[in-house]
């Protein structure tokens, strides 16, 4: 008998909003607007009933690090102002060595935002070099003062309501990061992605943590207390090339944090060629995914089954330890030549005899397994063949691919 992995269920899903009264009418004459750009016009801003004097307690605080963002940042500090939260917002921006004209959009926007009671923090350096994103959040938020973090990328349109319906979750949700769902632009872009994005369930915002997708809900998504952030710890300050979001996210969980969707679209999310994600290796997101299934499953199973014995099931098998290598007791797949063959001969070991690890049809292979199959790339035909099986996800299989 297999020792089960449990995972930890996430906490509920926030549903739609109760109803058309909980919404700040707008304003439809407002200030003209300082952009130029061409881009679709979002609605004016609410209307804001409570007071914001300088003095009071902020309970939110928008995150933005700034890295030469001017095509974008127009449309990112105008959902700032549209935002039809009614508690007390402060805007913190950190600009990391921008050589464009981002200050002087930002300058532009804070005298609007700061008319409209947002508290607007700027801070930055002129360094020949950025300093990464990771740092540029963490100056963010140690210049912040709110109760809670709402982190915005700067390349992104947050909708309306974000602020005030993951403050609620917030609120309800106190160890969790908050997360919501997004529309992509351009709308075509990474099509698979985004579908992840928005339906997984809540048990599956714990148990897909391993994929090759990162987290489950994604950084620019993010909402959590200045407690909890505080407890997690900074981001990863090394640079260019490191996740700094998936390795936080990691220690979040093992800090015992939630994961929490609000089931809106809330964050229109731009997916461009210029994105700080790019500079990222796959090679150095493997390791780090590998490392953390090991802790968080592996080290609990005395045996399982990798679910494909092609390049990818294989690659998993030789990135393992030692001793998880041992516990792998059979890959399975439905390739009728991979069976054939009968076994994978790991020959890079160091052992002797080497080992020849056996290949089954997934229908006579053991539970629990890893599965190393993408998913909505066979026509329907993987998740046939997985659903015969009765299993249940995140007890008898985890998804790494």
């Amino acid at each position: 008998m297999w020792n089960s992995y449990r995972a930890v269920a996430a906490q509920g899903t926030l549903g739609q909003e109760v109803s058309s009264a909980d919404r700040v009418l707008p304003v439809t004459d407002q200030l003209p607007s300082p952009s130029s750009s061409s881009a679709p016009a979002l609605p004016a801003a609410p209307l804001r009933v409570q007071s914001r004097e300088s003095g009071s307690e902020i309970q939110v605080s928008i995150i933005l690090p700034v890295y030469n963002a001017e095509c974008w940042l127009d449309d990112c500090l105008k959902s700032v102002l549209e935002q039809d939260f009614e508690g007390t917002l402060e805007l913190s921006i950190f600009n990391d060595a921008s050589k464009d004209k981002s200050m002087n959009i930002i300058n532009k926007w804070k005298l609007r935002l700061e008319t409209l009671g947002i508290r607007v923090i700027i801070g930055g350096h002129d360094s020949p070099s950025p300093r990464g994103v990771g740092f540029s959040k963490n100056q963010a938020i140690a210049q912040s003062s709110g109760s809670y973090l709402c982190f915005l990328d700067s390349d992104d349109v947050m909708m309306p309501q974000r602020v005030r319906l993951q403050y609620k979750a917030a609120i309800e949700h106190p160890n969790s990061i908050i997360g919501c769902q997004v529309k992509r632009e351009p709308p075509n872009s990474t099509e698979r992605y985004t579908h992840w994005i928005n339906n997984l369930t809540s048990k599956q915002l714990i148990t897909q943590v391993f994929t090759s997708y990162g987290p489950t809900v994604i950084m620019p998504t993010w909402f959590c207390s200045q407690e909890w952030f505080s407890h997690v710890g900074k981001f990863d300050e090394s640079g260019k090339g490191v996740p700094e979001d998936l390795l936080f996210f990691y220690h979040h969980l093992r800090k015992g944090g939630g994961v929490f969707l609000v089931e809106q679209c809330l964050l229109l999310y731009r997916y461009h060629p210029y994105a700080a994600t790019h500079s990222v290796l796959e090679s150095t997101i493997w390791q780090h995914r590998v490392q953390f299934l090991e802790e968080r499953a592996l080290q609990h199973w005395t045996s399982f089954t990798i679910w494909n014995a092609g390049k990818q099931g294989r690659k998993l098998y030789r990135s393992l330890s030692p001793v998880n290598q041992k516990k792998v007791v059979a890959f399975c797949d439905v390739d009728e030549n991979k069976i054939k063959k009968g076994f994978y001969s790991y020959e890079d070991s160091k052992e002797r005899p080497k080992p020849k690890i056996p290949i089954r049809h997934f229908k006579d292979a053991d539970p629990p397994f890893v599965i190393c199959v993408k998913l909505d790339l066979t026509g329907g035909t993987f998740e046939e063949n997985l659903e015969s099986l009765n299993l249940q996800e995140g007890l008898d299989y985890l998804h790494f691919s």
